[in-house]
């Protein structure tokens, strides 16, 4: 087996060049992405992960690229962390990584030897399925000659790494174009721009390469590599030399120069922090507007729902939770739609996510996700239909358009009756005490979600605290709706039904011995007392359950167990159960997920919880943001990631980009402004 040069697990935890990694997407769900060494740590890191229509869904299509300079003294220099291929260290000089730095947003590498410097740019054109990567001298003499090698392995970018490569790969060439294709999957179009550019076939393999994070994780963690040959072209000054790499058919990946695809990219990005709300403007607030249009994304391949918005008059859009490997989740979804959106102006787009979402009610419930590939989503949540409700007043307070409240009032109406009736999951109003409670073996319908095999972690049976906090918000919010829309007796019946949960809320969920909330009553082992910040919620939102005179020893409670640099913990560290690292085999990490773990997301209602408790103080709430501007340069450049681990140093885990967490943090930022 080929080994990377690092292949501790833990030194992707302190050695930089693995530990940062970078992320450029196409709007589409598509990325690119690797480390900023170049070695491949995870399934994946490729330069052009396509977003196919279902069922095939994202594809790794271009994995690696082998970047050889010839001197003009003869010698030759890797650019790749002295690798010529992913995990195989070679002999002789190499350029040496000087610097990585973010462009707009987008991945600029320098490398130097000697008197030749050479400047890396990656960018994929909007809404393509196209990856340009150019070079340029900066100095020394030219001219140098450059030789990349690609290799691939084509397969589901969640798929097994072993298996495929067997499979025959065809080179097809058309003057200066190249289709590399395999059975089942679209061709990979290459072709490279330069001074005296040339193709070599070559066949080559490498086996049993191997990806250091994914054995991490406990996944399968080698596989092959294939390579039809390798290009040779010039490069001087004043003439860059780039790589088209698409799955998209030439006159589109040939539409615009490679020089204009890069400005244009560059200008969208610059023109999104523009139409930003101010306090976004630069710095770290501008590099979390371009984090956060990275997840908002026209999904690839969903056809009915494309054809369904335009014969509206509107686009079909949604938010990918998390990259590498979330597609879109409801629950995410509406968490992030505030940040992600409304806070970057980018409004309409949140009209359209909002509608989309509203096709996929099915009895009362919003979906929990959509798997990769398919159009049909999966419906086991308990919460993502009462973040709507949230999503929706959100949405209406920061643009003033009640019109789509009026479109979507029936489907409101029929999700608030279906909890009270009863739906799927054991979802219903308790007509004893007014309380929603949710349940069902063998499913965990709560954010706190964790399964390992038919093992339901934190199942939270029961009447979870942020479920009835979010319920009865979302009472009130349609009480509100049904007022204006002229329905005072369907109004007044709400705000009563709304008013008997609270009374219930604040008589039950009081864990006195603790001075805190229950997470869980008539839970399936009664009432459970573990701190968890999913109380939080109680006073966050619009209209908090909770009564005013417990805010300030709840927030209190939370901010000395739960409140790190970077989020709450999910689990206060004297429970016997907290688990202090996010780390190891699946198994491991989903015990530990929701056990301590950090989630960065939750600092939102905590700031919300707080400034209710300290009104006018935002300017000293801005302290709980510093952790995530120092994280922006320490995983994922420019995003932030999913978790952290429960202890100091709260080393970054999960996903590196994850929408809520990002998004949260947005929102925050404009809050705590002295501009917001």
């Amino acid at each position: 087996m080929v080994d990377s040069p690092h292949s501790d697990p833990d030194t992707s935890e302190t050695d930089p060049r693995i530990s940062r990694e970078w992320l450029v997407t196409n709007g589409l769900g598509g990325y690119a992405s690797g480390t900023v060494s170049g070695f491949i740590t995870r399934r994946f890191h490729g330069l052009l992960i396509a977003a196919l229509p279902a069922p095939q869904g994202r594809t790794m299509m271009l994995n690696y690229l082998s970047e050889e300079a010839r001197l003009p003294d003869g010698t030759t220099a890797m650019l790749s962390g002295q690798e010529s291929a992913p995990g195989i260290l070679v002999p002789g000089a190499s350029l040496h990584l000087v610097d990585l730095r973010l462009d707009a947003g987008l991945p600029v590498w320098t490398y130097r030897v000697g008197d030749v410097t050479i400047e890396k740019r990656l960018c994929m054109p909007r809404g393509q399925n196209t990856t340009l990567i150019s070079y340029e001298l900066k100095s020394g003499t030219g001219p140098l000659r450059l030789e990349l090698q690609p290799w691939v392995n084509f397969r589901p970018h969640e798929g097994i790494l072993q298996g495929h490569i067997d499979e025959p790969y065809t080179v097809s060439v058309q003057g200066d174009r190249y289709e590399l294709t395999r059975s089942g999957f679209p061709p990979l179009r290459l072709q490279i721009t330069g001074s005296r550019p040339a193709f070599t076939i070559a066949g080559d393999r490498l086996t049993n390469v191997r990806y250091q994070i994914e054995a991490s994780r406990g996944y399968d963690s080698s596989g092959d590599l294939y390579s039809p040959g390798y290009f040779g072209v010039d490069l001087e000054a004043g003439a860059p030399v780039t790589l088209i790499a698409s799955t998209e058919a030439w006159e589109i990946a040939l539409a615009i120069s490679v020089v204009q695809a890069f400005a244009s990219e560059r200008k969208r990005r610059l023109k999104l922090v523009a139409h930003a709300h101010p306090s976004l403007g630069v710095g770290a607030g501008a590099e979390l507007v371009m984090a956060a249009d990275q997840f908002v994304i026209t999904p690839a391949g969903r056809l009915a729902d494309a054809a369904r918005a335009r014969a509206g008059g509107d686009e079909v859009r949604t938010i990918i939770a998390g990259y590498h490997w979330f597609t879109d989740w409801g629950r995410d979804t509406m968490i992030s739609l505030e940040g992600l959106t409304l806070s970057s102006g980018r409004a309409e787009e949140a009209q359209y996510i909002l509608r989309t979402f509203a096709y996929y009610v099915r009895d009362g419930l919003l979906p929990n996700m959509f798997p990769e590939g398919n159009n049909a989503g999966l419906y086991h949540t308990a919460d993502a239909t009462l973040w709507y409700f949230h999503a929706i007043d959100r949405y209406v307070a920061l643009t003033g358009d009640e019109s789509l409240v009026s479109d979507l009032l029936p489907i409101m109406r029929t999700i608030v009756r279906s909890h009270f009736e009863g739906t799927r999951f054991g979802i219903a109003v308790d007509p004893k005490d007014g309380l929603l409670r949710q349940g069902q073996e063998g499913y965990q319908l709560t954010w706190m979600d964790a399964k390992v095999g038919d093992f339901v972690v934190t199942p939270r049976r029961g009447k979870a605290v942020e479920i009835n906090a979010l319920f009865y918000n979302a009472l009130l919010l349609l009480a509100g709706w049904e007022e204006r829309a002229g329905d005072k007796s369907a109004s007044d019946d709400l705000v009563r039904r709304a008013e008997v949960a609270r009374e219930s809320f604040n008589r039950r969920f009081w864990y006195e011995q603790g001075g805190y909330l229950y997470d869980v009553v008539d839970g399936e082992k009664g009432d459970d007392a573990a701190l968890r910040p999913n109380q939080i919620l109680a006073i966050s939102l619009k209209h908090p359950v909770l009564a005013p005179e417990r805010w300030k020893t709840i927030v209190g409670v939370v901010q000395k167990a739960l409140l790190t640099p970077v989020g709450l913990r999910s689990l206060a560290p004297s429970d016997p159960d907290y688990k202090a690292k996010y780390f190891g085999d699946l198994h491991a990490r989903d015990s530990s997920y929701h056990q301590g773990t950090v989630w960065a997301w939750l600092i939102g209602p905590f700031v919300d919880a707080w400034l209710k408790v300290y009104p006018g103080r935002e300017r000293d709430a801005q302290q709980f943001l510093q952790g995530f501007v120092l994280h922006l340069s320490e995983a994922c450049l420019g995003s932030i990631s999913e978790v952290f681990d429960g202890d100091a140093p709260h080393v970054p885990r999960g996903c590196v980009a994850q929408a809520w967490s990002v998004a949260e943090v947005v929102r925050l930022w404009i809050k705590t402004s002295p501009l917001g």
